[in-house]
């Protein structure tokens, strides 16, 4: 609270409250304990004994004309000159207490945006941790709360989640995140007006950092999609998210109370999914087309992995086998079923391939095609018995 700045002291007084984000009581409750260690030092430099019951007595400041006096209870102790003694001797003492109320404002008004995202500037790195200029105060970034594949450098500007106050080596830090799920949240709720608004709500969200994320919307007003919403007219809202995350991907479902159809829309982009749940256990099992079980599970189990995440349910996927059926009048074979859905595509055009280099040659050598002479001395006899009893058969049919 201000006091009325009628003189030069009590405008200094506000100023420097202004500037220090600090309350002016505490600024005069700095000043008068300096006030009281500067009346020591001046007994200690005179060689006077210290008082008896110095720890009884106080300094007051008028706060308009900035008088000090040392009090013993109503009697004023304060030596002659004792003004010019304390201004020159208390300054250091008012400084360091005001840093330490400046900085206690700081961290009581950081406290209160823990779990919200914030901007800063890159400032300097010292070995894997970075240190940010977030204003009015320095954040810790440490090496934990970095995104893999993220290249970081000074005077970056990004934005962090704010992850906790923890007390370091140099005291209280603000430690920031890039890798928190919670960051993608605060990003889409600063560009979805839906999600300030609370029609909108992002139920749950799993994440890999730097890779991909899933993240679960549901409406709470009658006529708003919640997937519509978040990716916004043509994408713009998701794309500005992605940008700002180095182009992590983003999967964005609809949140449903019914595990079946919820574990269903968190296997996208997989289609044509059974789900079939078992309660006690929280365990889905899951049968997917052939076609579609390589998009269920995602390069190196990734997509399974973030959808089990988002859920809460253990999830066991099978592929449907491919059903290969035999031709009319062949007897049924056992075939070993590809492994992949690539394997079982070469195998059809390798079939397909096959067949049709053998019509083309069936078809050359109707066609009258060029044979070449048997090269054996068997072979040649062969022919030529063939050739006899084909003009026995010939002179048969002409008689």
């Amino acid at each position: 609270m201000a006091i009325q700045a009628r003189t030069e002291f009590a405008a200094a007084l506000n100023q420097l409250a202004s500037e220090k984000g600090v309350d002016v009581k505490v600024v005069i409750e700095a000043i008068e304990q300096a006030a009281l260690a500067a009346f020591r030092k001046d007994l200690s430099l005179k060689g006077e004994e210290i008082p008896e019951d110095f720890e009884s007595l106080t300094a007051d400041i008028n706060p308009s004309s900035g008088e000090i006096s040392i009090m013993r209870d109503k009697t004023n102790i304060t030596p002659p000159g004792f003004a010019r003694i304390a201004a020159q001797t208390a300054k250091q003492v008012i400084m360091q207490r005001l840093n330490e109320a400046e900085k206690g404002a700081i961290l009581d008004e950081y406290a209160q945006k823990v779990g919200t995202v914030i901007s800063g500037t890159i400032q300097r790195q010292e070995n894997n941790t970075y240190f940010v200029d977030l204003g009015r105060a320095e954040g810790v970034f440490p090496q934990s709360e970095q995104t893999r594949d993220e290249y970081y450098h000074a005077g970056q500007r990004l934005k962090f989640y704010i992850r906790e106050i923890r007390d370091g080596r140099r005291g209280p830090e603000v430690v920031l995140s890039r890798s928190a799920p919670e960051l993608v949240k605060g990003l889409f709720a600063l560009e979805v007006p839906e999600i300030q608004t609370g029609s909108v709500v992002i139920k749950d969200i799993a994440r890999e950092a730097g890779n991909r994320s899933k993240i679960a919307a549901i409406s709470t007003t009658a006529g708003v999609d919640p997937v519509g919403s978040l990716v916004g007219q043509k994408g713009v809202r998701v794309i500005t998210v992605m940008n700002e995350l180095g182009e992590e991907k983003i999967d964005i479902i609809a949140y449903s109370e019914e595990p079946v159809r919820y574990i269903a829309s968190a296997l996208s982009p997989a289609k044509d999914v059974t789900v079939t749940v078992d309660e006690k256990t929280k365990v889905a099992k899951v049968q997917v087309p052939a076609s579609q079980l390589s998009l269920a599970i995602g390069k190196g189990g990734q997509n399974v992995r973030l959808a089990a995440k988002l859920t809460g349910w253990k999830i066991d996927i099978e592929g449907l086998e491919l059903e290969i059926q035999p031709e009319v009048g062949q007897p049924l074979i056992e075939v070993e079923t590809p492994e992949t859905v690539e394997e079982a595509v070469a195998e059809v055009v390798a079939e397909e391939v096959s067949k049709e280099v053998d019509k083309v040659m069936a078809e050359e050598s109707v066609d009258g095609a060029v044979v070449e002479e048997p090269s054996t001395e068997e072979a040649k006899e062969a022919v030529a018995v063939a050739e006899e009893d084909m003009e026995k058969d010939s002179n048969k049919n002409q008689e």
